[in-house]
């Protein structure tokens, strides 16, 4: 049995203001349903749907793992963390689908 990859990402909201660190074994499904609203709660409430960040991962445990180190840093360090990758903060989701 093949081992299932796994991804963390980082959404925002259109304003750059609130982030959120997630984890999934299918991005592009995941970020479709923040970006329509099909998941209750923190990332409906603020309009999460920018997909800013991600990682991918050969398996989940290890992507889990990432997960909860990110969601431990202050906001600076995750800011640096995106910058590098995407110094203007745009919207990644059609790089994936």
């Amino acid at each position: 049995m093949t081992e299932q990859k796994g991804y963390v990402y980082i959404l925002t909201n259109t304003n750059n203001t609130v982030l959120y660190t997630g984890v999934t074994s299918n991005l592009v499904k995941r970020v479709y349903e923040h970006k329509n609203k099909e998941v209750r709660g923190f990332t409906e409430k603020y309009n999460l749907h920018k997909l800013i960040y991600y990682e991918i991962f050969e398996d989940m445990i290890n992507a889990i793992m990432r997960e909860k180190q990110i969601k431990g840093w202050l906001r600076s360090k995750k800011v640096s963390l995106i910058e590098k990758v995407n110094l203007d903060w745009v919207d990644l989701y059609l790089s994936i689908i």
